[in-house]
Parts: C-alpha cells; structure tokens; sequence
C-alpha cells in the first residue's frame, strides 16, 4: 500500500474576526494559492460556491478523549464520526464556502470555519447534483446546539 502523501496548495488568511462561538457563516477569509496552482483557477469565478478542503493543523486526536465524546453541554456522548468537531483521527477539514471574488492568486470566501495560516489542500466548485441533498436527517442534539440552547 502506498503512503498517503498530500502536499498543501496555499494558506488560509483570515481577513475578519473569527466568531465567539460556532457561527462562521460571517467570517470572511482570503484562500492564498502556491503561484505554480494558479492555472488551475480559471473557471472557478463562474460559481457562487465552493468546497474547501484543508488540514486543521491546529488540533489534535487522542483516542481516549476524543473518539466517544458530548459535542457541547448536556448533550449526549457520540461518536467523533457523528460530528463536526475538529478532533478527527485525521484533521481533514472541509467546508462549503460563498465565493466572494478572485484576484490573481488570491480567492475571497465567506463563511470558512478554518483558523488563520491553515494549509489548504484542495478546492472544488460547490456542485448541487453532488453535493446538496434533499431533507436530511440530522439529530436533535445538533439542531439544538447550531441554535444555540445548550
């Protein structure tokens, strides 16, 4: 089996605040891309959204902390694999992002959940034949914290 290798393709600039609690939906961030990745952008300013994926260099795992725990107050134990929390086994993050405008190298979005100077590994045109589904099922302990009432 190979090794899994991935190599970041910018940096992450956070251009506005970061939130007090979990809503980014505000925060605008600018998606800085290594120049030999440039090309690789033409056409992507004829979306409205797009899908970032990066590393959530900041976090670490540990099994025994981590893998069982409550997402908030009194909210019951779950499975890391049933949330959104930034303690994966692999700090893969990835989220789906208003894009504002590109200059050159440098990509505006809004909405980005990822700190200042985080490694961008890969980005993809926020398609909704592939990526928004229709009446999802998520848990009420998720509704009650994305409302805030924990």
């Amino acid at each position: 089996m190979n090794p899994l290798t991935i190599q970041p393709i910018g940096i992450v600039k956070t251009i506005s605040p970061e939130p007090e609690g979990d809503d980014w939906s505000k925060v605008l961030s600018e998606l800085h891309i290594d120049e030999a990745f440039a090309s690789g952008l033409e056409g992507l300013g004829d979306w409205s959204h797009i899908v970032v994926i990066y590393s959530m260099h900041g976090s670490q795992f540990s099994p025994e902390e981590h893998l069982v725990r409550s997402p908030g107050l009194d909210l019951p134990e779950v499975g890391i694999f049933a949330q959104r929390a930034r303690f994966h086994p692999n700090t893969i993050g990835l989220t789906a992002v208003r894009l504002m405008e590109i200059n050159d190298t440098v990509i505006k979005v809004k909405g980005l959940d990822a700190i200042d100077k985080t490694p961008i590994l890969d980005i993809k045109p926020y398609a909704p034949i592939y990526d928004g589904v229709q009446d999802p099922l998520v848990p009420a302990w998720f509704i009650q914290l994305m409302q805030g009432n924990v």
